[in-house]
């Protein structure tokens, strides 16, 4: 592999073999240096290979070995002419993160953090297989799918102003409940408003630091104030839809002897009945992930309420949600000419810059909110989006730290019960889970080093910090 420096925190793959088009990495160059310690810059030629890609094949600071594309992995096609890959979009379709705040100082909330984990731990489902306090039909479980956060509001799960501070406005159009198979159904339809396992998880946070006053100040941020992170996606209902169109693809690849460079990368063009299938199913997925966000945090203010007294959720305003498993049309510059393309985006974010039409006017002359989660016992991220983003990757940033060590790794390596006590000791960290293996398996260390990563984005161009948040309490599966 042929590797060369473009700029600060930006490096470029260059074509050779198979390649269609040359590859960018975002990092600094330990970031960089540490993807070349699993496949994921073979996965990315893989993805710079594929048919119809424009401009580049990319991947974030936080990109690691994946399933197609590499987790953190970007590409782009004619929206009209182009493909679609699952394989770029991942198994847990719009898996997010969304953060709200609380009007809460650290000072105030400080006595009842415990309290208000423990009733978090009590009110959201949580864990492998969890089932939430819905029970829907078929027929409700579809008015979700095609209503996203709009059904959730609708029926009391918040208020209207959490829609437009969402991406998509919690709800992309063109789902079609028809092509959901009843066996994701049957998955989907008790999961509704549960948090899942592995690195799924409620954390009440403390601002810790503010580096951009003015965005943080329209993100309603402000240093020591409490919020509270969500981050979890379709769960078993999108991970079925996933499953169930891999096979029809694969299918279409062999009748129209299409060349995959990898069977986990299988594409199809997206005028085939078999590309249009999938998007109306992941579409469902995507409005599924959002209702999911919207309830648990309907629960979260309603436990706010039920420690602090009643009133207490009055201040919880959601900051924004943003999808990181997820492919849509979107408009760019692609050589000086506007364009639509069907952009996937692999644990990876949209960060666009002010002036954005899809942004909501409330940050539409700030700039988008990004919203970076780090790892159990580390710091996360607000980020805002910048213009440099727009034209080199396609207005999009990292998602999160990223994995370096696998599950099985981790939980060989740390004893949980140890991980509780330090944390709780060294950092005054609260931490509530289901299951202790998944306390190994979440280990700060398991994880990149999420400020490198940050930094990394911010030194690209295409992404702001604005402020830095730290747990106090981590509810997890």
């Amino acid at each position: 592999m042929k590797i060369k420096k473009l700029g600060e925190a930006i490096w470029e793959l260059e074509k050779e073999g198979t390649m269609k088009v040359p590859a960018l990495i975002f990092g600094t160059e330990p970031v960089m240096e540490r993807m070349k310690k699993d496949r994921t810059l073979m996965q990315l030629q893989n993805v710079a290979s594929l048919e119809g890609i424009i401009n580049n094949a990319m991947v974030m600071p936080d990109g690691h070995e994946g399933y197609g594309f590499p987790i953190g992995g970007v590409a782009a096609f004619d929206a009209e002419e182009g493909v679609v890959s699952p394989g770029g979009i991942g198994y847990d379709i719009n898996c997010g993160v969304r953060l709200l705040t609380t009007g809460l100082t650290y000072e105030e909330a400080k006595p009842k953090i415990k309290a208000l984990a423990d009733k978090l731990f009590t009110n959201v489902p949580s864990g492998v297989g969890s089932e939430g306090k819905l029970r829907l039909t078929h027929d409700e479980l579809d008015k979700v799918a095609t209503g996203g956060t709009e059904w959730a509001v609708e029926n009391g799960y918040g208020w209207k102003e959490d829609i437009e501070r969402t991406e998509e406005y919690g709800r992309m159009e063109g789902a079609d409940t028809t092509k959901v198979t009843p066996t994701a159904k049957a998955r989907g339809k008790s999961q509704l408003g549960t948090l899942g396992a592995g690195n799924h998880f409620l954390e009440i946070q403390r601002v810790e630091k503010v580096m951009n006053e003015s965005a943080a100040k329209s993100f309603g941020l402000v240093k020591d104030e409490i919020v509270v992170m969500i981050h979890c996606g379709s769960r078993g209902y999108g991970h079925q839809i996933c499953t169930d169109n891999l096979g029809s693809m694969l299918n279409l690849a062999n009748r129209m002897n299409l060349w995959l460079p990898d069977r986990e990368l299988v594409y199809a063009p997206i005028k085939t009945r078999e590309a249009q299938d999938y998007l109306a199913g992941m579409k469902c997925a995507v409005n599924f992930a959002f209702a999911n966000r919207q309830m648990i945090m309907h629960w979260v203010r309603q436990s706010f309420d039920e420690v602090l007294g009643k009133g207490a959720s009055d201040n919880m305003h959601l900051v924004y949600d943003v999808a990181h498993n997820i492919a849509k049309v979107e408009e760019h510059e692609v050589d000086g000419k506007r364009r639509k393309l069907m952009v996937h985006r692999k644990g990876a974010t949209r960060a666009f810059p002010a002036g954005r039409p899809e942004l909501p006017p409330i940050y539409r002359s700030v700039g988008q909110p990004v919203i970076i989660p780090g790892s159990m016992g580390t710091a996360s991220y607000v980020l805002v989006g910048k213009e440099k983003g727009l034209e080199l990757s396609w207005g999009t940033t990292c998602h999160g730290s990223g994995r370096t060590m696998s599950r099985g790794e981790a939980i060989r390596t740390h004893d949980p019960n140890a991980l509780v006590k330090d944390l709780w000791e060294k950092q005054q960290i609260y931490i509530r889970a289901k299951d202790k293996k998944v306390i190994a398996e979440e280990a700060p260390d398991a994880y990149k080093n999420v400020d490198e990563v940050v930094e990394s984005v911010a030194a690209a161009g295409i992404s702001e910090i604005v402020a830095r948040v730290k747990p106090v309490a981590v509810v997890k599966g």
